[in-house]
């Protein structure tokens, strides 16, 4: 196993930019559903309100799709509101489970390697995605988040300067480890 990459610039050029979180209900479980349903209207209210953005889809499986097992639905979420979206499907899931991944162009990967799950997991069915795109599968570009971005970014040299200062501000604190000094 090789170590991970510490080169900044590689580090910031593969950020993962885009995440769907598929909110997971037993198709045949009334109650599981109703949750599921009032989840995703909850998750409507606050876009339109401003707590974040965060895109449902149109349509909710109430059968077994793709990879997904159960009944699902799936939200998009940029980078941008990821930490908030998370936050609040932590929070508000109930007994839901939530299966969390990026989007990249390896779909499979994200889906059994690169994912995480809130409540128990479900078996995914990985026959049904590809091992690799040509292109990030990009959604919603029109809001111009996520890998659409038109925001202006850090350059490598603000990056290093934001770096310093917060090894400068940690050094004073006990509990915090130090970086090396290579």
């Amino acid at each position: 196993m090789s170590p991970p990459p510490t080169d900044v610039k590689e580090v910031v050029e593969s950020e993962i930019k885009e995440w769907h979180f598929h909110i997971y209900f037993h198709q045949r479980n009334a109650d599981e559903h109703h949750a599921a349903l009032e989840l995703r209207d909850a998750v409507l209210r606050l876009r339109r309100d401003g707590a974040f953005v965060a895109v449902p889809l149109f349509r909710v499986n109430t059968d077994p799709i793709g990879p997904h097992p159960v009944g699902s639905y799936e939200i998009w979420c940029p980078s941008e509101s990821f930490v908030s979206v998370y936050s609040y499907l932590c929070l508000n899931r109930g007994n839901l489970s939530v299966l969390i991944h990026p989007l990249t162009r390896e779909e499979r990967k994200d889906h059994e390697i690169r994912q995480a799950w809130l409540g128990p997991p479900f078996p995914l069915d990985l026959s049904t995605l590809p091992v690799r795109s040509d292109e990030v599968p990009l959604q919603y570009a029109s809001l111009k988040l996520g890998y659409s971005s038109t925001a202006p970014k850090l350059t490598l040299e603000e990056r290093k300067r934001l770096g310093n200062n917060v090894e400068q501000i940690l050094k004073g604190e006990k509990e915090a480890a130090k970086a090396p000094s290579d």
